[in-house]
């Protein structure tokens, strides 16, 4: 089974309360209406109650099944003012600005989720990945068990042409521009654990590098170096190379060869690139030039789940990040609560 439709089929076991605070988009609502009709996420659309009634009628999208909660008239938007002043008064906020910055979508959505009323959120088809990570990471925040938010990309090789079959991981492509040795190595256990979850088999990184084993000498290597110190001091049972080039992560002929004592062996299912710069090419590489589909930006390192958008995303890319949304949920009830989470 191709690893995307095992998503949508472990979304679909359990569906989460997804919401979307873009309800107005046409794009937004036919994923929606997708997503409900597919049984992957019980569906929460955030906004103008008119507006999003107005923009599904000429889009012929049906409502039925989902929610709409309107942060004009709805009884959560004080007590969600109040819990918004609570967070944000030590940076300047006053309570009046805080009941008026709730009325705004993107922010009534996350203090949803922060507060359990959904269980993630996806955003970024209309507003900025600026003002989505920053919403994110104000309200819901940074999981405690890392320093930082970053990015990865679902990267799917599913067609017959693909000689390298499967998904992976890609990060960081979309946040964090030029990560020191202990940032790279927060994204590269970040990146582990989302291959865990969406990909449902034991992670296998490669810290990429223009190096193999300390094959060239640079400032750029020793970063790469460090950082794979530190995961390997952090979590011992992880398999990791690093440095390593592309080729000796991917193909176990080089890997042989070049890598002595890998623990990968040439079959990286977590790519880690040692800057923004880097995973960019290399995600958009993989796309236009090797077919590859590309899922995300997705978020990780945060509390509970919360998705960024491409701005040029289709309706079938928005049902995606539906979907792993909900896994990503999946999964943190499962680390909250083992025994009961399958029940929520």
């Amino acid at each position: 089974m191709k690893a995307i439709n095992r998503i949508i089929e472990s979304a679909r076991s359990s569906p989460r309360r997804i919401v979307l605070c873009e309800a107005e988009e046409p794009r937004v609502l036919q994923a929606a209406q997708r997503a409900t009709r597919e049984g992957i996420a019980r569906i929460v659309l955030v906004g103008s109650a008119t507006a999003i009634h107005q923009a599904a009628a000429r889009e012929g999208v049906d409502l039925e099944g989902m929610e709409l909660i309107d942060p004009a008239t709805s009884a959560l938007t004080a007590p969600f003012a109040e819990t918004l002043f609570a967070l944000r008064s030590q940076k300047g906020m006053t309570l009046d600005e805080a009941k008026r910055e709730v009325l705004k979508p993107l922010c009534f959505a996350n203090l949803m989720v922060r507060l359990g009323h959904a269980e993630g959120s996806v955003a970024g088809s209309v507003y900025t990945t600026a003002d989505v990570v920053r919403s994110a990471i104000q309200i819901i925040g940074i999981h405690p068990s890392f320093k930082l938010v970053s990015s990865f990309f679902l990267m799917m090789l599913c067609e017959p042409f693909h000689t390298l079959k499967g998904g992976l991981i890609f990060s960081d492509c979309g946040l964090v521009v030029d990560p020191d040795a202990g940032q790279l190595a927060q994204i590269a256990m970040a990146a582990a654990d989302s291959a865990q979850s969406l990909l449902m088999e034991e992670p296998r990184v490669a810290m990429l590098s223009f190096s193999t084993s300390g094959s060239a000498h640079h400032a750029a290597v020793d970063k790469v170096v460090e950082a794979t110190r530190q995961v390997r001091a952090s979590r011992p049972h992880l398999a990791i190379d690093g440095d390593v080039q592309l080729d000796a992560a991917i193909v176990s002929e080089i890997a042989l060869r070049k890598v002595e004592h890998s623990q990968v062996h040439g079959h990286a299912n977590v790519l880690v690139f040692p800057s923004l710069e880097a995973g960019n090419i290399g995600y958009k590489l993989a796309e236009r030039i090797g077919g590859a589909k590309a899922i995300g930006p997705l978020l990780q390192g945060l509390n509970k789940p919360a998705n960024d958008l491409s701005r040029g995303c289709s309706a079938a890319d928005i049902y995606y990040v539906i979907a792993v949304t909900c896994v990503q949920a999946q999964t943190a009830a499962a680390r909250m609560n083992p025994q009961t989470a399958h029940l929520a």
